[in-house]
C-alpha cells in the first residue's frame, strides 16, 4: 500500500523516515515541503516505522521519535531516564508506530446519547480487571465493555452513555517508575490518536466493535481525550515526539519558559493554527473511524489559552463548523490551574460543563452544614451558572478525581500514603466526612446523596462502580495505583445498594421532565410539611419537597436522613 507521510517540523535541517525490521534499521531521508517533510512509499501493511530529526539545539537524531499522526502502535510506551538523556539511541526504548490501513469511514448516524441522560464514567482497566464473568484474555481492555455481563450491569442502572477515562497511548510520569508505581488513569498521553496497545490490542477495529455493540442496546460511547498536555512534560521529561520535532507546539512564557497551566510541565499553545487542526483530525478521526458520541475534554480552559481564556477562542467555532462533529457531545471539565482557570460557566452554549459547585454543594447539605437552598439551586439545574432557559450542567456528586462516593462519607481526610509524596498530593479540602459505621449513617448518607444525584435537573454523571460501593481505601488522587487500590472488586459489591440505583434510575426515566435541561419554570417548592416555601425558609430549612406540574418529584429531610422520590399521582 502506498503510504504518504507527513511531519510538521519547521525547524529541523533533516528529517529521517526509519523503517524496522528484523534486520535492524533503515533510515530514508525525508524532502521538506514548506513547514513540512515528506515522503511516499509503497510499504506493506504492519510496517513498523519512527522518525529522527537533526537541526540546531533541541533537535537530536538520537532520538526515535513517534509521527505526531501515528493511529496504531507495536507496544506501550515505558519510561526510562535515557529518554531524557541527550545523546542517547532510544530506538530500543520507543514504540514504533505502524502502518494500518484506515477502516471504511462510517455512515453519519446521529448520537445515541442525548443532553439530561446517565454518563457512566469507565476507567476500562480498573473496571474490568476483576470482573468475575469477563475471560481472563478479556480483562483490562475496551472489547470487555461489550461482555454480555458489562452490557447487563449497564442496562440494569439505565446507563445511557459510557464515558471512557483515556486510551490513548500514555506514558508513566517520570517520578513514578522509581516508587514501582504506574499511571493508572491514562491522563498523560504522548501522541493524540494512538490508542493504547494494553487497553485496545485490537486496535480501532476492537474499539468500533465496541462502540457499536453498546449502540446496539441504546447505550452511547464518549472519550475523555486529553488536549491540554503532553506526555514529554518539562524540560527535563523525555524526548519521544513533538518536543524532538517541533517543540513550539508547547506555549511559553515571554522569556521563553514553558507555560504550565496543566500542572504537568507543558501546555500545547492553542493559539497556534496547526494545533486546533490537529486537534480537529483526532476529533474527526475518532467519529469517522469508531462512531463515537462525543468528547469529554480534560482541563478545558487550555483548549482556550492564548495565553488567557478566552470564551470565543477560535477553536469553539471550528468544532461547531465541521460537519462531522457540529452534532457531538462536547464536554468540558471547565478548570485548570492556571490564572484565571476555574471558567464554569463560560463555554459556548452547545457544551456541557462538568459542575463542581453540584458536587461540594450537594455534599455540604448533606454533611450538615450547606443550606437547602443552595442544594434546591443545584437541584434546578444551577440556575446560577448557567441561566434559567437551559442546563450545561453534568452533575456529579463523585468523579475519578477525588474520594469515591463510599469514602467520601468514610473519611475526613485523604489517605494517599501509597502514591509516594508524603500525603501532599490530591485534594487537602475535598468536601467529606466521616459519618461512623456503615449502621450508623454511611448507607444513609451514600443514598441520600445519589437521590440527590438522580433528582437534579440536566445529565448526570455516575463513576463506575460507586453504584455499589467502591472505595479506595481514602485515597483520593489514586493515578497512581495501578492495583487493587483501584480495581473494581466485583466480589464486594453492596447489591442491596446496587438495587437501588437501579431503582433510582429506573424512577428518572419514567419522570423524564426532572432530568430535562430544559427549564420550563415550571418547578414548585414547598416545606417538608407542604406549606408554601417562603423566601426566608430557605436557610434555615433542614429540607423541601422539590415537585413538576404532573406531581414527580422529590422530598429532602436531612434531619432523618429520609429522599424520598415521589411519583405523579394515578390518574
Amino acid at each position: 500500500m502506498t503510504h504518504v507521510f507527513r511531519v510538521r517540523a519547521p525547524k529541523a535541517n533533516q528529517l529521517w523516515l526509519c523503517l524496522f525490521d528484523a534486520a535492524g534499521e533503515t533510515r530514508l531521508p525525508m524532502v521538506r515541503n514548506g513547514e513540512h517533510w515528506c515522503c511516499d512509499l509503497t510499504l506493506a501493511q504492519g510496517t513498523r516505522y519512527g522518525l529522527r530529526a537533526a537541526g540546531p539545539p533541541p533537535f537530536d537524531c538520537s532520538k526515535l521519535l513517534v509521527d505526531p499522526g501515528a493511529t496504531h502502535l507495536d507496544g506501550p510506551f515505558t519510561f526510562h531516564p535515557e529518554l531524557c538523556e541527550p545523546g542517547v539511541d532510544t530506538a530500543a526504548l520507543v514504540p514504533k508506530a505502524v502502518v494500518t490501513r484506515p477502516l471504511p469511514p462510517l455512515l453519519w448516524r446521529a448520537p445515541v446519547f442525548k443532553a439530561g441522560g446517565l454518563i457512566y464514567e469507565v476507567n476500562v482497566r480498573g473496571f474490568t480487571m476483576l470482573h468475575p464473568d469477563l475471560p481472563e484474555e478479556l480483562r483490562g481492555t475496551v472489547a470487555a465493555l461489550a461482555h454480555p455481563a458489562v452490557v447487563a450491569h449497564l442496562r440494569r442502572l439505565g446507563v445511557d452513555a459510557v464515558e471512557l477515562m483515556p486510551i490513548v497511548a500514555w506514558i508513566d510520569e517520570r517520578h513514578l517508575p522509581p516508587l514501582g508505581l504506574r499511571n493508572a488513569w491514562g491522563y498523560n498521553p504522548v501522541v493524540p490518536m494512538a490508542l493504547d496497545p494494553r487497553l485496545c490490542p485490537g486496535g480501532m477495529a476492537e474499539l468500533r466493535a465496541t462502540v457499536e455493540a453498546l449502540r446496539q442496546e441504546g447505550i452511547g460511547t464518549i472519550l475523555d481525550l486529553v488536549f491540554n498536555h503532553s506526555g514529554e512534560s518539562d524540560l527535563h521529561g523525555p524526548t519521544l515526539s513533538f518536543r524532538g520535532l517541533d517543540d513550539q507546539v508547547y506555549a511559553r512564557a515571554p522569556d521563553g519558559a514553558l507555560i504550565n497551566d496543566a500542572g504537568t510541565g507543558n501546555i500545547l499553545d492553542f493559539g497556534q493554527p496547526h494545533v486546533r487542526e490537529m486537534t480537529l483530525a483526532t476529533l474527526r478521526h475518532f467519529v469517522s473511524q469508531a462512531g463515537v458520541d462525543g468528547f469529554r475534554f480534560d482541563l478545558a480552559p487550555v483548549l482556550a489559552r492564548s495565553p488567557g481564556f478566552d470564551p470565543n477562542a477560535a477553536i469553539f467555532a471550528e468544532i461547531a463548523a465541521d460537519p462531522l462533529l457540529a452534532d457531538r457531545i462536547m464536554i468540558a471539565e471547565p478548570w485548570d490551574v492556571g490564572p484565571g482557570g476555574y471558567q464554569l460557566g463560560a463555554f459556548p452554549p452547545t457544551w456541557l460543563e462538568w459542575n463542581d459547585r453540584f458536587r461540594d454543594d450537594v455534599r455540604r447539605f448533606w454533611r450538615g452544614d450547606g443550606s437547602a437552598g443552595a442544594l434546591a439551586t443545584r437541584l434546578a439545574g444551577s440556575t446560577d451558572i448557567f441561566g434559567t432557559e437551559r442546563t450545561r450542567s453534568v452533575n456529579f456528586v463523585a468523579a475519578h478525581d477525588g474520594f469515591t462516593l463510599a469514602d467520601t462519607v468514610a473519611y475526613a481526610a485523604r489517605h494517599n500514603h501509597a502514591n509516594g509524596e508524603q500525603n501532599r498530593d490530591g485534594h487537602a479540602d475535598e468536601v467529606s466526612w466521616n459519618a461512623g459505621s456503615e449502621g450508623e449513617g454511611r448507607g444513609e448518607d451514600v443514598r441520600a446523596l445519589l437521590a440527590s444525584l438522580f433528582a437534579a435537573r440536566g445529565t448526570i454523571m455516575l463513576t463506575a462502580g460507586d453504584e455499589f460501593g467502591r472505595t479506595q481505601g481514602g485515597n483520593n488522587n489514586a493515578y497512581a495505583q495501578d492495583n487493587a487500590t483501584s480495581w473494581l472488586n466485583w466480589s464486594a459489591r453492596d447489591r442491596d445498594l446496587e438495587r437501588y440505583v437501579a431503582g433510582l434510575a429506573a424512577w428518572r426515566r419514567a419522570n423524564a421532565g426532572i432530568g430535562a435541561p430544559e427549564s420550563r419554570h415550571d418547578l414548585t417548592w414547598s416545606t417538608i410539611r407542604g406549606d408554601a416555601m417562603n423566601a426566608g425558609d430557605w436557610e434555615a430549612s433542614d429540607g423541601f419537597v422539590m415537585k413538576l406540574p404532573e406531581g414527580a418529584g422529590i422530598r429532602i429531610d436531612r434531619a432523618s436522613r429520609i429522599v424520598d422520590l415521589l411519583p405523579p399521582p394515578r390518574a
